[in-house]
């Protein structure tokens, strides 16, 4: 909700600048995310601001110090400066035309982390420290379907299919739908949540009428829950996700399977599951195990001493 806002005030406040609004075309013209809109907008008046001037009349000289100054002052991680290198390339070839815009605006490189897994028994105990019914149902929500949050907050009453024990993903990330599983003891809690709360629309309705409850809402309960839960390792409402697909992988499910239920695009995304999925990983036989019988290690004889 909180880039929404902002998204429609940057629309609010640019739409003056012919350039903006051209470049607003653009993005709408390609159906980019709302979300990804308003992240190019605030990214190229941080660039114009920066330097004073409008972006058409700077170049790649500006464009590499800018990517300087982000890294070297700001101290932005590369995920952040791919993100202004994505708008700045976007308004250089697209909306300006510009020939050079892709070869002077690099990206960078992103280094590879592997996500930290909850394990059963973690998630489990997570989840009974969570002291509103509410806030307790959407994370239940988010790990037995491998929801994003996103997509977890903005169900509704009619995306439950209890007949095919389905739910309906309407316009996840990428703005696609998809289906997964509806966990049998899932539609037990949501049940027992529409029976206590009465939900007419949104399955997890906000303070504001109308509106679902809001991301910030959820990581803040998910922040409480675990200071109380006392487990050490991260924890946010994406880690039931990282959670869902290897606990998934480790009983044998098909990474095809699971690149499906996940809504990823590249089966490359889904198979990262695969180097933390320690039940089947770190289960494997190591070859030092198959070696023929080595005998008892024996010092080797000391030579003999003359004086």
């Amino acid at each position: 909700m909180l880039l929404f806002r902002t998204f429609f005030f940057v629309e609010r406040r640019f739409t003056m600048t012919p350039l903006r609004q051209r470049m607003l075309e653009d993005m709408g013209i390609r159906n980019f995310a709302r979300n990804t809109q308003a992240s190019y907008l605030i990214q190229i008046n941080s660039f114009a601001k920066h330097f004073g001037k409008s972006p058409e009349v700077l170049g790649p000289e500006e464009v590499r110090a800018w990517q300087v100054h982000l890294l070297e002052i700001k101290k932005l991680t590369p995920q952040s400066i791919g993100c202004a290198a994505a708008a700045l390339r976007f308004l250089y070839k697209v909306t300006l035309k510009r020939e050079w815009a892709v070869e002077e605006i690099p990206l960078p490189k992103k280094p590879f982390k592997l996500p930290v897994i909850l394990s059963r028994e973690e998630v489990s105990h997570f989840l009974e420290c969570i002291g509103n019914l509410k806030h307790r149902t959407i994370l239940m929500t988010a790990y037995a379907g491998g929801l994003r949050i996103s997509e977890a907050i903005h169900l509704k009453i009619s995306d439950i299919d209890s007949q095919r024990m389905v739910l309906r993903i309407d316009q996840g990330k990428g703005q696609k739908d998809r289906y997964v599983m509806l966990s049998p003891q899932l539609l037990e809690e949501l049940r027992h949540w529409w029976r206590v709360a009465r939900p007419e629309h949104w399955l997890f309705p906000g303070n504001i009428p109308g509106q679902p409850i809001s991301k910030d809402a959820v990581e803040q309960a998910c922040q409480k829950a675990h200071r109380l839960c006392g487990i050490r390792k991260p924890i946010t409402p994406h880690s039931l996700r990282h959670a869902f697909a290897t606990h998934l992988l480790e009983s044998g499910t098909d990474v095809r399977k699971i690149q499906l239920l996940l809504g990823h695009r590249s089966l490359e995304t889904t198979s990262r599951y695969l180097k933390v999925a320690t039940s089947t990983l770190c289960a494997t036989t190591s070859p030092f195990d198959l070696l023929p019988h080595l005998p008892e290690f024996l010092p080797p004889p000391q030579p003999p001493r003359y004086f």
